[in-house]
């Protein structure tokens, strides 16, 4: 497939020039409209970029698929991290006002629940001081009562107010911080972050001390979430490593390592101009080679499929000028031995090369399944944790959850089945707003 963008002065003339650039089969697979920057930019004319592509084998009949059924946009930065237009603000100015109003709401609540807690505690003392009140007046007109008596009562009950003064205020601060830590452990156990991790959290930032308001609590909070999400573990390779690279993708049936490969091969080509092929291991799920070489052949890679571990060295002899072959394998149940044992045999020969593996997890599966099927992978080998499926659920705490546990690194989302726009590196800020209630997080209009 050659694709290629074009520019002019209107949508039509940037098409046009496409057309007669790469003949009447060109496909138009973006356009955007591109402001002019920078100080001279009243001088210069909006333009329309028109990303165009045409198949390079379109005599091949039998292999030649249609990309009417896989959206497929070369202009990835422009999706994913879309610029601010006139009258629109950024989508991070968006999701921190949200997080700003989700926080604001939540003080608001404890502050109202704290006033509340005040005002029963003034009423009280209210009616204690009247009470202390009857009991002077009773003395006063009691004539064997000396001044000295009278004296040492209201000097008794100046100071028992004082003391009950004293009482509220720190019993006030103790119900405050209580109700913040109540309403804080609240909203991550609704994300479904585990109670055991959430009250960890809350441990440690008050150990920590120098927590005075919800705000200094929310904050901390946060922060020590990003902190224990960790730093994400991306495509790299150091440069010292041989070619081919290995980038070995497994985990259970269903959960979209086939799209997901899809979605990363189209970013390392697009974006990165690298040079890559695809290796098949699924023979196994009905259409899954038909499905992986539709992807392969709209990019123009080539694609291999894997029958047995022995014929590894062979087939991987042939792309040894490549820079990266990803590996697609067939979804291995956790409760099934055997099938483990192949996925075992079929990594022991590709770890003798430069190997990155990923374990690709949904994000829509239980706690508790997730908990079984990481320890089953993780005696595989060491590998980075991919989150897909992040559109069909509204609770991501098993992303903390599962990160804790197994103390595996984060690298991508994703987040709908848009090749390849719908996936990005994992931010350790999107997720710890979300699970403090602050926006609707991926695949939700982001």
């Amino acid at each position: 497939m050659i694709i290629k963008k074009f520019q002019g002065s209107t949508e039509t003339e940037a098409i046009m020039l496409a057309k007669d650039n790469l003949g009447k089969d060109a496909i138009v697979m973006n356009i955007k409209t591109i402001k002019p920057k920078g100080l001279l930019k009243m001088f210069r004319k909006t333009m329309v970029e028109v990303t165009a592509a045409v198949d390079g084998t379109a005599d091949r009949t039998e292999e030649k698929v249609s990309t009417s059924s896989i959206n497929i946009n070369a202009s990835i930065d422009e999706k994913l991290h879309p610029k601010s237009t006139s009258g629109q603000s950024t989508g991070d100015d968006d999701k921190d006002k949200e997080l700003e109003d989700k926080l604001n709401s939540l003080a608001m609540l404890l502050e109202e629940q704290i006033e509340n807690s005040k005002k029963e505690k003034k009423s009280e003392n209210a009616y204690k001081n009247k009470k202390s009140d009857n009991i002077k007046e009773k003395n006063d007109n009691d004539k064997t009562s000396s001044v000295e008596k009278n004296h040492k009562i209201k000097s008794d009950n100046k100071d028992e107010d004082n003391e009950e003064t004293q009482d509220g205020e720190i019993q006030g601060k103790e119900s405050f911080k209580d109700k913040s830590i109540n309403l804080i452990i609240e909203q991550l156990t609704n994300n479904e972050v585990s109670y055991k991790y959430a009250n960890q959290i809350i441990d440690e930032i008050m150990h920590a001390g120098n927590i005075r308001t919800l705000d200094d609590m929310l904050a901390c909070v946060y922060q020590k979430i990003i902190l224990k999400l960790g730093q994400t573990n991306t495509i790299s390779f150091e440069k010292n490593d041989n070619k081919p690279k290995i980038i070995f993708f497994m985990g259970p049936t269903g959960v979209g390592k086939t799209t997901t490969i899809a979605k990363l091969s189209s970013k390392l080509i697009l974006e990165e101009k690298k040079k890559i092929a695809i290796f098949t291991s699924d023979t196994y799920r009905i259409a899954a080679v038909e499905q992986i070489k539709t992807y392969a052949n709209i990019l123009s890679i080539p694609i291999e499929v894997i029958y047995e571990a022995k014929d590894v060295d062979n087939v991987i002899s042939k792309y040894k000028e490549y820079d990266y072959i990803l590996v697609d394998t067939a979804g291995r149940s956790h409760k099934n031995p055997e099938q483990i044992d192949d996925l075992k045999t079929l990594y022991n020969v590709f770890k003798e090369y430069s190997i990155l593996t990923y374990l690709v997890l949904s994000a829509t599966t239980k706690y508790k399944d997730l908990q079984k099927i990481t320890k089953l992978y993780d005696d595989i080998t060491d590998c980075s944790l991919i989150f897909t499926k992040l559109d069909e659920t509204d609770a991501i705490g098993n992303i903390l959850n599962v990160k804790l546990d197994t103390g595996m690194a984060l690298s991508y989302v994703s987040y709908g089945q848009n090749v390849p726009d719908d996936i990005e590196v994992m931010n350790p800020q999107i997720i710890a707003k979300q699970l403090l209630g602050g926006g609707d997080g991926y695949g939700s209009g982001r």
